[in-house]
């Protein structure tokens, strides 16, 4: 177990949920953790919008969750808890429920469709956050939500000493921007527009929280280690490499290509999703087939050209 304010920073990895036959496939997490625990990465993030959460059963997140922290062991690698839901009362039992399971942290969406003022999503998470056992990052997405959490708000609820950050998927880099230059010392921010990553570091993001990490990981890492060093051309390069894959991956609802990706890749046994959400498109399959195949052509030249060096 890890402090999480010191890890809020670089990247975090959404992590998918594997499933096959409908079932959660413990094979194919295991082998997962194992192969990004060895990555880059400053943390994981489990039963979030990448992982389905929405379609998980209570019992089987709670495996996710043992399965996960199992295979992370002793590594100093923080490990946190999607939550969501309209209802403050049912979240506060979720709280209570998960209290004693091995995370690090939790990841607190906006309330859907109801749409609150502002004042009613600062008395929500204000309440969550006194009774969450474990510190408490916000999600702000609106345009999953309905609902925006302004600034004034995030800054307010910043104060609470269980609230360690907040996942920034506004989609305003305006608001992303002057809630940058107004956040108090020890309130991280990290961006969940996988496109908009570099920008996102360059206005003053600590990270980002990314489900194209899945892909390419030690080269998002870079982009994020590059610019903390002042290589900002270095970094450029680094980003300019994935940028077009982060677009590709969600060309169709995510977690779907992703979980393609890896399948053909042999991360994980099966592409399968849960309804509503469907496998890639046959169009799609093609395209990320292509990419696959490029990329791993890029990685025998770059690997041959170190060996030549070398030698």
């Amino acid at each position: 177990m890890t402090e999480l304010r010191s890890s809020l920073h670089g990247v975090w990895l959404p992590l998918v949920t594997p499933f096959r036959n409908g079932e959660l496939d413990e094979a194919s997490l295991r082998r997962l953790v194992r192969h990004y625990a060895n990555l880059p990465i400053n943390g994981l993030i489990l039963a979030a919008t990448t992982g389905e959460s929405l379609t998980l059963e209570h019992e089987e997140t709670e495996l996710l969750v043992r399965t996960v922290r199992d295979e992370v062991g002793a590594m100093n690698l923080p490990v946190c808890l999607g939550l969501s839901g309209s209802n403050t009362r049912a979240l506060s039992d979720a709280l209570a429920r998960t209290a004693a399971w091995p995370i690090d942290g939790y990841l607190i969406s906006c309330p859907y469709y109801s749409r609150p003022s502002q004042r009613g999503l600062q008395l929500h998470f204000g309440a969550l956050a006194d009774r969450a056992a474990h510190p408490v990052m916000l999600y702000n997405i609106p345009y999953r939500t309905g609902v925006n959490l302004g600034n004034d708000a995030i800054l307010r609820l910043a104060d609470h000493p269980n609230i360690a950050g907040l996942k920034d998927c506004s989609a305003d880099r305006s608001q992303s921007r002057d809630l940058l230059q107004r956040r108090a010392s020890g309130f991280a921010v990290l961006t969940g527009e996988d496109t908009e990553y570099y920008q996102a570091l360059i206005d003053g993001a600590d990270g980002g929280i990314l489900a194209s990490a899945h892909i390419e990981t030690e080269t998002f890492a870079q982009v994020w280690t590059l610019l903390i060093a002042g290589e900002r051309d270095a970094a450029l390069v680094r980003w300019r490499s994935v940028a077009d894959l982060t677009r590709l991956l969600f060309a169709e609802p995510s977690p779907a290509p992703i979980k393609y990706w890896l399948w053909r890749t042999g991360l994980i046994d099966s592409a399968e999703v849960r309804l509503l959400m469907t496998e890639v498109s046959t169009e799609l399959a093609a395209r990320l087939d292509l990419e696959i195949e490029g990329l791993s052509h890029r990685h025998r030249e770059e690997h041959r050209d170190e060996a030549m060096r070398l030698s």
